[in-house]
């Protein structure tokens, strides 16, 4: 059906919105139906249920709770779709109301096919007479009147194209928001059944894009991307219950990544955003997506475990190798919060999800032992270096990954600055091997890492400085833990590799091993700079296991690099750490530096 300034005119934009208003109802039942499925009765039918019988229980509740998500999503798909549809369509109103209401003032008459009558006005330029009125249709230019001389033009005519066009402009785009917002709500139709298949989440994903895209100018312009996490966390606090459930439902991605967002918020956005990338690479079968589907699948699995201490999903995402934040213990309520930074190799992937998420949930349950307050994060925000080849092609590896993760990982802790309700948390950035780098590079940019108290290095090839209280909190807060056989922490310098290089050409291994020794006479360089182990770095060193070698009769094995968390393979270490991030570093056994 042809749309009519007068159907344009007359439209109830309030009941598109009041239709919005109970679908976003049925969306926050849904979320409150989930949250108590995922609070209460699982953890109850799990502390007290066991068996067959309790298994095939949790398994059904999972799936409820999976279904709920799913219409959560849809629901509040839909009533953002509708708001935006009434607010593109009041806004050609306003201006169809505009042009009508000029039209008045001027004595045009405005026809039900968009034509506009003007009356006669001006005169002659010969013979003075008035000019005849006439009929503007929209975008047709208006002609002059036939005359035996000079004619100027009748005043009313530009007049009456301008307020045709006008109209004739209102409700072609109206037309075009009807058409394009009617495939939107066309797709957001669910398939028949009880259970919500991985499909169905492909789906999703695709709903949840066309609605990004429709609901653009009614919504995304006003995320502040480009503002501080302080501005970020005021501009939440400024908006209302319904504006709040409408970005979570339609940019879960932009509010759940959002540093200076509170830590329930974004666990809440990224959980159901998780279920979207799922659906989004389910559909996939290129190496990378299924290698990311896999280490989505396992950080999901563990969110749905509900073990404790309970996980917070501070950010999700699949550009470059992947990324993901999580918290184990709430960062926004506790007193101590530590962030640790994985490095080389580190992708967003199985491994990671199990074995990197682990070191994160060692520390927070180590710290909780000395101090309650206590959480742990795991902060994949950047693309680490990837290095198929293993140490081997470390030597090709540079400071560009470090610096652009430093800038990403302030942000980061800029944000917990702000969430956090303590007067002064006790901040603690924890970096490991090439993960020790990019802790680095954050300390040098201006003003360091926001609100860290303390810095531990563990399994570092170097972090760019070459001593500790470069590191912007003294060197009697930076601790440093290096097995004595994790190869990484005995990489030699940059300058000692060339001048071995060199010397292995001119004179044999000999020669080499002279020439490297001489390029670094104190035997406390490495890769990125000065060994932090090293008396001369200034670290506090504290003591951890020599490891397994890296040559034995087992074979090769880089196992001492990866230990230093695991209080069942390095409880010394891993105890170390976890007092440190409790903010009870005195405590800590304490080694010679080398």
């Amino acid at each position: 059906m042809t749309l009519t300034w007068t159907q344009l005119r007359d439209l109830k934009c309030g009941e598109l919105e009041g239709a919005a208003d109970g679908w976003g109802r049925a969306s926050n039942r849904a979320d409150a139906g989930r949250d108590r499925i995922e609070t209460q009765m699982l953890n109850g039918l799990r502390s007290t249920q066991h068996g067959e019988a309790a298994n095939a229980a949790v398994g059904r509740l999972r799936q409820l709770s999976s279904n709920l998500q799913y219409v959560y999503t849809e629901c509040g798909l839909l009533r953002t779709t509708l708001n935006s549809m009434a607010h593109e369509l009041r806004a050609q109103q306003r201006a169809l109301r505009d042009a009508l209401d000029d039209a008045d003032s001027l004595k045009l008459t405005v026809h039900v096919d968009g034509s506009v009558t003007y009356p006669a006005a001006g005169e002659a330029l010969i013979d003075g007479r008035p000019l005849p009125g006439g009929t503007a249709s929209a975008d047709a230019a208006p002609g002059l009147l036939p005359s035996a001389g000079l004619v100027a033009p009748n005043p009313n005519a530009a007049k009456a194209q301008d307020i045709a066009d006008r109209v004739a402009k209102a409700v072609r785009t109206a037309a075009e928001i009807d058409w394009r917002y009617a495939r939107i709500l066309r797709r957001l139709k669910a398939e028949e059944g009880l259970k919500v298949p991985d499909a169905t989440w492909t789906d999703a994903a695709g709903d949840a894009a066309a609605v990004r895209g429709a609901a653009r100018g009614y919504l995304k312009d006003g995320i502040p991307l480009d503002a501080s996490p302080a501005e970020r966390k005021a501009w939440w606090a400024a908006l209302t219950d319904e504006q709040r459930e409408e970005y979570l439902a339609v940019y879960p991605d932009q509010i759940g990544n959002l540093d200076g967002i509170p830590a329930l918020v974004r666990d809440a956005a990224n959980r159901d955003n998780l279920q979207l990338l799922m659906g989004k690479l389910e559909g996939r079968d290129d190496a990378k997506s299924e290698t990311q589907l896999a280490g989505l699948r396992e950080i999901d699995r563990q969110l749905r475990e509900g073990r404790q201490p309970p996980m917070f999903l501070l950010g999700i995402g699949d550009e470059g190798n992947g990324r993901a934040i999580v918290s184990f213990g709430n960062p926004d309520t506790s007193r101590n919060v530590s962030a640790y930074v994985p490095g080389l190799n580190t992708s967003l992937d199985e491994e990671f999800a199990k074995g990197d998420l682990k070191r994160a949930r060692d520390t927070a349950k180590g710290a909780a032992k000395y101090d309650h307050s206590s959480a742990a994060i795991v902060w994949l925000g950047y693309d680490a270096p990837q290095a198929p080849d293993g140490l081997a092609s470390l030597s090709v590896i540079g400071d560009e990954r470090a610096e652009e993760g430093g800038k990403a990982f302030n942000g980061f802790m800029s944000g917990l600055v702000e969430t956090n309700e303590s007067r002064d948390p006790h901040l603690t950035a924890i970096g490991h091997s090439y993960g020790s780098r990019t802790v680095g590079a954050a300390t040098q940019r201006d003003g360091g890492i926001p609100g860290v108290d303390d810095i531990i290095l563990v399994g570092s090839p170097g972090v760019g400085v070459d001593r500790a209280e470069d590191l912007g909190v003294g060197k009697g807060h930076v601790f440093v833990g290096a097995a004595e056989n994790d190869v990484v922490t005995k990489l030699p310098s940059k300058q000692q590799s060339a001048v071995g290089a060199a010397g292995l050409i001119v004179g044999g291994p000999r020669i080499a091993y002279v020439a490297g020794d001489i390029a670094d006479q104190g035997d406390d360089d490495l890769w990125f700079g000065k060994d932090p182990a090293s008396r001369a770095f200034g670290a506090r060193r504290f003591h951890v296991s020599d490891g397994p070698p890296l040559i034995s009769a087992d074979g090769a094995s880089l196992g001492a690099h990866s230990r230093y968390f695991d209080p069942k393979r390095d409880a010394v270490s891993a105890d170390s750490i976890a007092l440190i991030a409790a903010g009870r570093s005195d405590e800590i056994k304490m080694e010679e530096p080398r």
